[in-house]
């Protein structure tokens, strides 16, 4: 029969904080096999030691950040209000049933007074990376890299156009020297100085956040909007590294310089590495050569201008120094431009009265100019890397490794959206989020492989006693 309901909310239980949470909750994965110890050592010089008012401990301040990052709370007040009716979340954050959660104010407060400019995240970020090295969850051998966009937390339409200097870019002096070293190889003489002139170039800049880039990318939304370039780690999928630019910046600029910045911080040696086709470049492609690296770079499909030839029908000949166009005549090399590109020259002569001369080139003078860059052997041997055996294996993991990382991030941790503005606050959103993310995969992996040993060693345990002459019972198994 169905019995009246009678209140029990006010009844009084005895029951701990503990009891209360499931054993195979993800906090309690965490707990039992991150660190985060390492985080008091990390901002203790940022506290002072014997005056103020008691401040609240920076391991229960990140962990209840962590909370809203590991479970897609985008708003520090609606992560409070969480905190406040979650008995695992104050459990994991040191908090009884009873005792005020922090305001708010506190997490804004201590980011813009304590926190701001002292790259405690990318410190904390580091100790979790390192955390899974201890633990050999990170093999090192390939390391995937890409980059996913952020919307800005500004209007497209309201911006204001500047006219900023155009920066020469870090490799410029690596590419002269090439440069030079080519035309001697070739008997050129070396080329005047370039007379110093400032390059200026309009862009759009956000009223709103400075700091956005402008993106206009094929197959991409526009706007203002900030780029997370991620690189992972083939065995695990663990994040070595994280870097955050404006929307502008192309992806391929950046990382170098972060590839080396993890090899030097995590004493990582790498042996292949992944990347889309947005990173083929003669520079990346040259870079790599030079680190001894095995890369395997996505095709993208080259422009190509209607009724003309495609630049892969001039077969390239290295023993002559020169290229051969589809009609048969030989391009030698002419010179080598600042740009770096090696120009071969056709016979105007030969080229005026060549049939196919429509397919070929539209100059005036009948003078057909094809170039090749001075680190395109580099360019051509990675591109051969990708059709290999070895290269489709490597390859075919990017979509398990780093495109899955960017998937669950904007998926499962508020990662489609910057939450704040300023370009140091972002990276700062991108690092913890980074760092959540390693924290639940190391939490996951260790218990699953808990789970493993335990069962392997009862195995163990119970295929002993079925062979020992005295058989045990199962309660002395258990035992």
């Amino acid at each position: 029969m169905l019995k009246p309901a009678h209140p029990k909310q006010c009844e009084l239980e005895m029951v701990t904080l503990e009891e209360l949470v499931p054993a195979d909750h993800l906090l309690r994965h965490i707990e039992r096999h991150i660190d985060f110890g390492f985080i008091r050592v990390k901002t203790a010089h940022l506290y002072s030691a014997d005056n103020g008012r008691p401040a609240l401990d920076p391991v229960a301040l990140f962990k209840m950040l962590f909370i809203g990052y590991l479970f897609g709370i985008r708003s520090e007040r609606r992560l409070v209000k969480e905190i406040e009716v979650n008995v695992a979340y104050r459990w994991f954050a040191g908090l009884n049933l009873t005792e005020r959660v922090p305001d708010a104010s506190t997490f804004s407060q201590n980011r813009r007074r304590r926190f701001a400019g002292t790259g405690i995240e990318q410190e904390i970020f580091d100790g979790i990376v390192e955390q899974a090295l201890q633990h050999g969850l990170i093999g090192g051998q390939v390391l995937y890299t890409d980059s996913t966009h952020l919307k800005a937390n500004a209007n497209k339409n309201r911006f204001e156009v500047h006219q900023v200097d155009q920066k020469p870019a870090a490799y410029l002096a690596e590419l002269d020297a090439a440069v030079e070293q080519d035309r001697q190889a070739h008997g050129k003489g070396p080329l005047p100085p370039k007379p110093p002139k400032s390059e200026t170039r309009e862009v759009k800049v956000s009223t709103t956040d400075a700091d956005a880039g402008y993106m206009t990318r094929e197959g991409k939304p526009q706007g203002f909007f900030y780029l997370d370039h991620r690189t992972v780690d083939g065995k695990h999928a663990i994040i070595t590294d994280t870097h955050v630019t404006p929307g502008n910046v192309h992806d391929s600029q950046p990382y170098l310089r972060r590839l080396d910045r993890q090899c030097e911080r995590f004493a990582l040696t790498p042996e292949a590495v992944g990347l889309d086709a947005g990173y083929m470049s003669a520079l990346i492609c040259h870079g790599l050569q030079q680190r001894a690296l095995y890369g395997v770079i996505g095709y993208r499909r080259p422009s190509h201008q209607e009724g003309y030839f495609y630049k892969r029908q001039y077969s390239y000949d290295a023993a002559r120094e020169g290229y051969v166009c589809p009609a048969g005549q030989f391009l030698p090399y002419r010179t080598t431009n600042r740009m770096g590109y090696r120009e071969y020259h056709s016979d105007p002569a030969r080229c005026g009265g060549c049939p196919q001369r429509g397919q070929c080139t539209k100059s005036a003078t009948h003078t057909k100019v094809v170039v090749r860059h001075v680190w395109d052997d580099a360019k051509e041997r990675v591109d051969q890397h990708r059709l290999s055996e070895r290269g489709k294996r490597i390859y075919a993991r990017r979509k398990e490794t780093v495109e899955r990382s960017f998937a669950d991030a904007k998926e499962l941790h508020g990662q489609r959206y910057a939450r704040f503005r300023g370009l140091e606050r972002v990276r700062a959103q991108c690092l913890m989020a980074a760092a959540a993310q390693n924290i639940k995969k190391i939490a996951r992996l260790l218990a699953q492989l808990l789970r493993s040993f335990s069962r392997h060693h009862i195995r163990q345990a119970l295929a002993a006693a079925l062979s020992s002459p005295c058989r045990l019972s199962l309660c002395e198994l258990a035992a």
